[in-house]
């Protein structure tokens, strides 16, 4: 047998919770980091949103490249991060729309990518409830019920009637005014794939019986946009978390390619590699585009982002929010 080498880095044994000494949360989540499998992904996870959220400008050295408005003190201590949060529909399906709605409150985020499904869920749910069912429950029966299955959750079809009378007239009204209130950018390049979809249709049929205006939706403004928020972000460094794979995953990364990948990365999901889908790309894959820079600690988690983004969220943005709202500096939160 071989001898063990000495092991460089930061190899540490594994070691996880002893509840001998009683049930303390907070000394749980931090036994995380040396449990091992994905327990360790989850610690590493941790440690590089808190380095997402922690940096400010006062971090990097002045050099003679730096410009003359990036070099006050106390401009450079206010400058952070730029924080994309990205995630597929059934997001809001569950119960992480309303961890997601705390941070959008409390502007820990600071530009949205979703789905159409992840939209209209969110509207649909301040309209009527999800019902928790089973992933077992027969698609026929659910079907004559008029019960729509999302894995173990359910929504009535009556959810999206409630949704189409409510959208139906604001799309309407939109046709006269248009006004923006959210401070948070949210992105939705696939919005006519889903439930707005079929509004749009209906709509676009409404209106050619009364001969009114169309609604335009303008794709190609949105991509500019989108794309602007990572080529003008400097001096601001970026961080992108995204919970699941597909087109939030993408639009989010390829939008970073363009400014030379994002700083600071997580991302949770269950999809593998193996079909070369970019659902399943770890960060290694997203270095070898650019979409995440060579020297990011970037962070795959492999899990269901219903059981590791609520702990996340205990364990970086929630112990800040709290800090904030008691007056305390940010140098004093203990995440």
């Amino acid at each position: 047998m071989c001898s063990l080498g000495r092991l460089g880095g930061e190899s540490s044994g594994s070691e996880g919770y002893d509840f001998n000494g009683g049930v303390d949360y907070a000394a749980i989540m931090q036994r995380m980091y040396t449990t091992g499998f994905q327990a360790t992904h989850f610690g590493q996870a941790v440690r590089e949103l808190n380095r997402m959220l922690d940096w400010r400008l006062s971090d990097e050295p002045l050099t003679s490249a730096t410009p003359p408005q990036w070099r006050d003190q106390r401009f450079r201590e206010s400058v952070k991060a730029k924080i994309f949060l990205g995630f597929t529909s059934n997001m809001t399906s569950s119960g992480n729309r309303e961890i997601i709605r705390y941070l959008a409150q409390h502007k820990q985020v600071d530009v949205m990518v979703s789905s159409a499904g992840g939209i209209e869920e969110d509207f649909i749910k301040c309209l009527a409830p999800t019902y928790v069912g089973s992933f077992e429950l027969e698609g026929r029966a659910l079907r004559a019920r008029g019960l729509n299955r999302t894995g173990n959750l359910l929504t009535p079809n009556d959810n999206y009637v409630k949704f189409h009378d409510f959208a139906f007239p604001v799309l309407k009204q939109m046709l006269k005014e248009q006004e923006e209130e959210n401070d948070i950018r949210v992105y939705c390049p696939s919005i006519t794939d889903g439930s707005f979809g079929e509004i749009l249709y209906f709509l676009h049929h409404h209106q050619s019986e009364i001969r009114g205006p169309q609604l335009k939706l303008d794709l190609s403004e949105d991509i500019v946009a989108m794309s602007n928020e990572t080529v003008m972000s400097p001096p601001q460094k970026r961080g992108i978390v995204i919970l699941g794979g597909g087109l939030a995953k993408h639009h989010i990364c390829n939008a970073n390619l363009l400014a030379g990948g994002a700083d600071f990365a997580v991302l949770v999901n269950t999809a593998n590699e193996f079909d070369g889908c970019d659902s399943g790309a770890r960060t290694d894959e997203a270095k070898s585009w650019g979409k995440i820079k060579d020297t990011a600690q970037a962070v795959k988690v492999y899990a269901d982002a219903t059981l590791v983004f609520p702990l996340l969220v205990a364990e970086t943005f929630a112990p800040r929010v709290v800090a904030a709202a008691r007056g305390i500096p940010s140098e004093r939160c203990q995440c």
